[in-house]
């Protein structure tokens, strides 16, 4: 305590500032620095978690590449999975935020209504509803045996399996729904009132103010959406079992490590598959930003 009294205060608070942040900076090296670490050590690696690790240099890599139609099966579920899933949650998310940001006494309570299936989203339950919603003698099918309609097996055809799994993701925008209220209440008023003025339509201002405007907002949630849709796991664990059924339609990159790595036992091989992962997340998330040059306004830019 001494010694830190005799600190200058420019030293004091520096050294109160980590103090205050040291929590996340020893969770951060304990929970995702070193086991990165370890992964990628692991990687190349042929470990079982039952024998002794053995150091096989780039072949796991290989095999992923070159000998791995589940890899090549896996990334394309995903890639369909991803460019069908994020705009039709962002469309979802600026849609209801429009709605909501309409003066209203109850606008909280819509917000939290609206928030919660990302809440609870991603949960074992939810899943199962969802399972449950879908399945052959589900809601779905009751419905449309009452008006007299054929039972839909969804989950018997690789592709309508697959847009159960967008649908559920669709309905998870509570998270990109309040970024874009908060973009929306940022837009300055004058702006519709100058365009009222000039007899713009609202669907006039919809496109030349609103969006433009909120083109920043939409590239954040377009990366964050991105990297948490290549990264979905639950919701096709759960609908098929673990197993990507039907014909491995459902069978996602996330999904397809998870049965290398707890199934297979190949834990190096599933390392290898998991740092694939992350470089093409890296690369699209990349190429997200060169191109955000040519849509993304910014304040100093004319709308």
């Amino acid at each position: 305590m001494k010694f830190f009294k005799k600190m200058s205060s420019d030293r004091q608070d520096l050294v109160s500032g980590y103090l205050f942040i040291s929590p996340f900076i020893i969770g951060f090296l304990m929970f995702i620095v070193v086991p990165m670490g370890i992964s990628l050590f692991m990687s190349f690696q042929n470990y079982d978690m039952l024998t002794e690790a053995k150091f096989i240099g780039l072949d796991n890599f290989k095999k992923i590449f070159f000998d791995d139609p589940k890899f090549r099966q896996s990334l394309s579920v995903t890639v369909r999975y991803v460019i069908m899933a994020v705009p039709l949650r962002l469309m979802m998310a600026l849609a209801v935020a429009m709605l909501i940001n309409r003066p209203s006494k109850l606008s909280g309570l819509y917000r939290v209504l609206f928030y919660i299936p990302s809440v609870i989203g991603g949960s074992v339950a939810v899943s199962i509803m969802w399972r449950n919603i879908f399945g052959d003698a589900g809601l779905i099918n009751g419905l449309l045996n009452a008006v007299g309609l054929d039972s839909i097996y969804f989950f018997k055809n690789p592709t309508t399996a697959l847009l159960t799994l967008i649908l559920l993701a669709g309905w998870q925008f509570g998270s990109s729904m309040l970024v874009f209220l908060s973009g929306l209440k940022n837009i300055p008023i004058d702006y519709y009132e100058a365009a009222q003025i000039d007899g713009a339509s609202k669907v006039r201002q919809f496109f030349s103010i609103t969006l433009p405007c909120l083109t920043p907002i939409i590239f954040f949630n377009l990366v964050m959406q991105t990297i948490q849709s290549f990264l979905t796991f639950t919701p096709a664990y759960i609908i098929s079992n673990g197993s990507g059924a039907p014909r491995n339609g459902t069978l996602v990159y996330s999904l397809y490590v998870y049965q290398k790595a707890f199934a297979d036992f190949k834990m190096g091989y599933a390392s290898a598959l998991a740092w694939v992962l992350l470089v093409i997340v890296g690369i699209v998330t990349l190429i997200l930003f060169a191109t955000s040059k040519f849509w993304v306004f910014s304040e100093s830019e004319e709308v």
